[in-house]
């Protein structure tokens, strides 16, 4: 299954976003849509593909609160307190079906090299820096994901912006040098709670580069 989007130009690597409010912030990517959501009561064809209902299955309950997978007092340690092939529940167990290890989760097309505008819906606002992290050229989604599928460093990372109808735009740069299936892995750290949240977005970039969506 495939989710539509719209990629337009290019766009800066390194930008801002925010937030501010009480300790219950709450957020994931609707655009490139994330397994946390798609497999949501809220996520339409996506919950009804075959990977979401074998995630929520493993799950043994549906990704109802898709918008509270967060870690609290993290403070920056991501890869040490997020275990290797839990990455995208986090190691919570309430999350677990997203971990499995699947070449069919709904997807979003992209193009190498244009502008990424990606929509993180957030249901309460905090000042908070996002980190966004695309698998390294070779990425195989057959088997789980692990911190070493990802680059040491975000390819952007966007800072205290404001939150616009609901939604954080964050606008980014692609790599130019992927093909095929990835994992667009987001880590948003909030500097107004102790909370992080994580989430794994799947994209497929085409082999000839025309990011034509489907």
């Amino acid at each position: 299954m495939r989710v539509r989007h719209g990629v337009v130009g290019l766009g800066s690597v390194l930008l801002c976003v925010v937030a501010a409010g009480p300790a219950q912030a709450h957020g994931a990517p609707t655009d490139p849509v994330s397994r946390v959501y798609g497999c949501s009561p809220d996520g339409g064809d996506a919950a009804r593909s075959a990977a979401c209902r074998a995630a929520v299955a493993s799950n043994g309950a549906s990704f109802a609160a898709w918008d509270n997978l967060r870690i609290a007092n993290v403070n920056g340690r991501d890869r040490q307190v997020v275990p290797d092939g839990k990455l995208c529940s986090g190691g919570l167990p309430a999350y677990k079906g997203l971990d499995l290890a699947r070449a069919d989760w709904p997807s979003t097309r992209l193009t190498p090299g244009a502008t990424l505008n990606m929509r993180y819906v957030s249901t309460i606002p905090h000042t908070g820096t996002f980190k966004l992290y695309l698998t390294k050229p070779g990425y195989d989604p057959a088997k789980p994901l692990s911190w070493s599928d990802l680059p040491e460093k975000p390819f952007a990372e966007v800072k205290d912006p404001a939150l616009t109808d609901g939604a954080y735009r964050i606008r980014a740069t692609l790599p130019s040098d992927r093909t095929g299936r990835h994992v667009l892995y987001t880590i948003w750290q909030n500097s107004s709670t102790p909370d992080t949240y994580y989430s794994c977005s799947d994209v497929v970039f085409p082999a000839g580069g025309s990011g034509s969506e489907g």
